[in-house]
């Protein structure tokens, strides 16, 4: 199967799959990737994982900023460097995880990824609902009922669904603006509450423990590694020239300019809002209370706006997990599926379920668990082809036959594989939920939150002590073993 395609049209809908960008096609800029990861991270849940960190984990002012700052440049920083693969292979991360994994054996962490993308859309749909209707109910006194959830859910999902099947040019162009309303009203918000904040109960709160600061970095840093397989879906369209020093920088920068001040601004309002931690319904409605009027509706309609542009960013990159899956439609309508499954899922979780909060965090934990084992694989794939001239072989990307260049032993690497599932399997038993409990949860590493550390560093290690895997090349395509520019200079 070749990768001969369309090429991307110069019109509002982005035609191109999963197949890899020719060169001729690369024209992206290194700065397009920084209202990306601000808009990743416009969402208002992170005031109320602050406020967590403050009322649940008993940490002070600068225990939270200690945390929001570490999180943002360990999960954003692994995200920025993953990306670089996008650049170098001009394709989706879930396609190029097949040179990992194998042509079959990558159906397996692209399952486990794909489904917890589903979880991510569904909270963000839900809190792009909740949003709608603290709006409705501070403007116009209307108050929250069963119909009402429904239209707003849906309307929420349907808006997802049109601006991610637009595509990157569309995503890019929302992400610059909601990048400038969001830092306005942002800046806003700020001031009030340097104004109206009791700075003196602030400072006055003695600190938490260590245990629980190292959690905390664990929950506000779950965000950020769930972005980490989709990092090369929006560096696809660089040039090879395009500096992975930057592309790294851009990312971090970008996302701890909005998640650093938010989780801070969270942890600030709790102190004479501690309700802000608990709120198990609607995690929206404290800002009508903790905010102005004058204030907190822009703000919420700002916040809808960058929680609708992650969720598009998330279906974006959906389309294309779907389509390496074998789903054979274009990757426009590809995103469906993931939109019909948020729209089941947060109808469940608004109208059933309820305790939105602590789905939330339970949901954060196992998501980081299930994409670190992937990440510890990808990344030592990415520094074995680090010194070689052709990084990723575009053709054998797209072959799912013997013939391609990631067969290995019958389609899978089990190396890649046996690494992943020992992983996985430790992870989630170093994990405690609400409802589970792993083996391994009482240990140090449990007690600290530390399993989604501990499974990326042992999908790492395992894979790379494990027999180096060797690709099918045919005899007249030798793998090259000249060393390449440095990738990141």
């Amino acid at each position: 199967m070749g990768t001969t395609s369309t090429p991307e049209t110069e019109g509002a809908v982005e035609t191109r799959g999963i197949e890899p960008v020719p060169d001729n096609e690369r024209h992206g800029r290194v700065r397009e990737l920084f209202p990306t990861w601000v808009a990743a991270n416009i969402s208002v849940l992170l005031l109320t994982m602050g406020a967590s960190l403050v009322i649940t984990n008993g940490l002070n002012f600068w225990q939270v900023l200690i945390v929001a700052a570490i999180a943002s440049v360990i999960s954003f920083g692994l995200v920025g460097v993953l990306s670089v693969s996008g650049k170098w292979g001009g394709a989706p991360g879930a396609l190029l995880s097949r040179a990992a994994f194998g042509v079959r054996g990558n159906y397996f962490p692209g399952a486990i990824l794909w489904v917890a993308r589903f979880g991510w859309e569904t909270i963000n749909a839900v809190s792009g609902a909740y949003a709608v209707l603290t709006v409705l109910d501070l403007l116009f006194g209307i108050k929250s009922n069963n119909v009402l959830v429904v239209v707003t859910l849906l309307g929420f999902v349907a808006t997802t669904f049109l601006v991610s099947g637009m595509g990157r040019k569309a995503l890019n162009l929302c992400n610059k603006y909601s990048t400038y309303l969001f830092s306005i009203f942002s800046v806003m918000v700020l001031v009030y509450l340097i104004v109206k904040t009791p700075w003196h109960e602030v400072f006055s709160r003695s600190a938490g423990s260590t245990a629980l600061m190292i959690a905390g970095i664990g929950t506000i840093a779950a965000g950020g590694i769930s972005w980490v397989p989709t990092g090369p879906d929006f560096a696809r369209y660089l040039p090879h020239s395009a500096s992975g020093k930057k592309i790294v920088g851009t990312t971090v920068s970008g996302a701890a300019l909005v998640l650093l001040p938010m989780v801070l601004m969270g942890g600030i309002m709790a102190v004479s809002k501690p309700e802000l931690a608990s709120q198990n319904t609607d995690p929206m409605s404290f800002l009508g209370e903790a905010l102005p009027g004058w204030i907190a509706i822009p703000y919420l309609i700002t916040a809808l706006v960058g929680m609708l542009l992650i969720n598009s960013l998330s279906m974006y990159s959906a389309g294309f997990t779907a389509q390496t899956m074998g789903v054979k439609l274009p990757r426009a309508m590809a995103v469906s599926i993931n939109a019909v499954i948020s729209l089941v899922g947060g109808l469940f979780m608004m109208l059933v379920a309820k305790d939105f909060i602590g789905q939330f965090i339970t949901f954060l934990t196992l998501l980081a668990v299930s994409f670190s084992a992937w990440i510890g694989v990808y990344a030592v794939d990415m520094a074995r082809r680090y010194r070689r001239t052709v990084r990723y072989d575009a053709k054998s990307l797209m072959d799912t036959g013997r013939t391609s260049r990631y067969w290995y032993a019958g389609g899978f690497c089990w190396q890649a594989m046996s690494a992943w599932a020992a992983a996985l399997v430790v992870g989630l038993c170093l994990t405690k939920v609400e409802w589970f409990t792993g083996p391994l949860a009482t240990t140090w590493l449990g007690e600290h939150g530390l399993g989604w550390a501990a499974t990326i560093v042992i999908a790492a290690v395992v894979f790379a002590v494990l027999p180096k895997p060797k690709e099918t090349v045919p005899a007249q395509e030798p793998v090259p073993t000249e060393p390449a520019p440095a990738p990141v200079a």
